[in-house]
């Protein structure tokens, strides 16, 4: 007779927190600016203001757009909120730098907006493998926020984690 195996994580009061759920769903736009500029490195006011009046804008309608310059270019830091001005009708979010910034300025909304209470005095494992682009702060964002309430913190999944906080 065969002994009936018991899934002990199935069991356990350990709870999960996957970050890949907060996800925002929406695409991604990274913007570089470079062609906008006077042989790629000047600013040239009246042209790049030209550039921006007739560029078409209700192409990034409901996108996260992060602005950047592939260039090293000196930007002056009106240019690029000129340009915000023109894609805030169209954009959910703009930010100036890479994906992975846009990426955790989004998680940073999410998770700052969270109510964390319901993990008051439990175990919680920030699940570690994600299918979608979660930046590295992210991880340490929702550490730091579940570190006021969770009993404790680990990392990984069930069946192999890494301890990182438990309340004394």
């Amino acid at each position: 007779m065969a002994e009936e195996i018991i899934n002990r994580v199935a069991q356990s009061k350990l709870i999960t927190f996957n970050l890949e759920d907060y996800y925002l769903e929406g695409k991604r736009v990274h913007l570089d600016i470079k062609d906008w500029l006077y042989e790629g490195i000047i600013v040239k006011e009246k042209e790049f203001r030209t550039y921006i009046s007739e560029h078409n804008w209700q192409q990034y309608q409901d996108s996260y757009v992060a602005l950047y310059c592939s260039t090293d270019a000196i930007v002056p830091g009106w240019a690029y909120m000129l340009i915000t001005t023109h894609l805030q009708p169209f954009a959910k979010k703009i930010t100036q730098g890479s994906l992975e910034s846009l990426e955790t300025s989004l998680y940073q909304d999410v998770l700052q907006n969270l109510d964390f209470s319901e993990f008051r005095d439990k175990p919680v494992i920030i699940k570690g493998c994600s299918n979608k682009p979660v930046p590295a702060n992210a991880y340490l964002l929702v550490t730091a926020l579940l570190q006021e309430f969770a009993k404790s913190i680990m990392y990984g999944e069930a069946c192999s984690s890494v301890p990182l906080f438990k309340r004394k």
